[in-house]
């Protein structure tokens, strides 16, 4: 049973993400904590491909990841849907904190966001060079959060942007890379829509960065 699962993932960088995004909602329809802390870890690989552009945007959805899962971890049955965590923020008003589980929730949701832009460009623009997709998916989503410390920091890395061509190839594998990146955008942005509205139920959805 194991090795059969196993042969199916082979393919591109997204298979994993892509067969993680099924267990993400419970039967009544909420979004549990650990599968979709799961799906955000199987992008790592496919930031790593990007090399030091992307270390810092690895780092902040790692962190992030990390501490929602420490939570998650200190009471499994208590936090199994992800709204949860937050819930229990707003009720101890420590919910805009910036060490809180909500607000690692909102970065890691607009982080995932700018990746799901940058994955669109890529397929959607093919004769942009990898800095431009970048910065568009950078100026459409992140840049408004962001102060002029990340935002300049986040320009610098963009000029270290790999050669597109290679990237491609890099993250293809052994399958059809186009169709997987409109798979995973197409079924993983409805969850982030979901996560935005929520926050913006309790007025959490606009914290902004130094």
């Amino acid at each position: 049973m194991f090795m059969c699962s196993k042969e199916k993932m082979e393919g591109t960088v997204f298979a994993p993400a892509l067969e993680g995004i099924k267990h993400v909602k419970s039967e009544q329809g909420e979004i549990l904590s650990q599968p979709f802390l799961d799906v955000c870890k199987h992008i790592l690989p496919v930031i790593d491909k990007f090399g030091a552009a992307m270390a810092l945007v690895k780092s902040d959805i790692g962190g992030n990841i990390s501490r929602l899962e420490a939570k998650y971890s200190s009471n499994p049955a208590k936090f199994n849907c992800l709204y949860s965590l937050v819930q229990i923020e707003v009720e101890t008003k420590t919910a805009k904190s910036s060490s809180s589980c909500t607000n690692g929730l909102l970065w890691l949701t607009r982080a995932m966001d700018f990746l799901l832009a940058l994955f669109r460009n890529l397929i959607e623009h093919p004769d942009w060079a990898m800095s431009q997709a970048c910065t568009d998916s950078y100026n459409k989503t992140l840049k408004k959060w962001h102060g002029w410390l990340a935002s300049s920091s986040f320009t610098v890395a963009m000029k270290l942007a790999p050669d597109r061509k290679k990237f491609m190839e890099v993250i293809q594998g052994g399958g059809d890379v186009n169709a997987d990146i409109e798979k995973f955008c197409t079924t993983f942005s409805p969850y982030l829509e979901e996560n935005h509205k929520f926050l913006a139920r309790f007025g959490l959805d606009d914290m902004k960065a130094s």
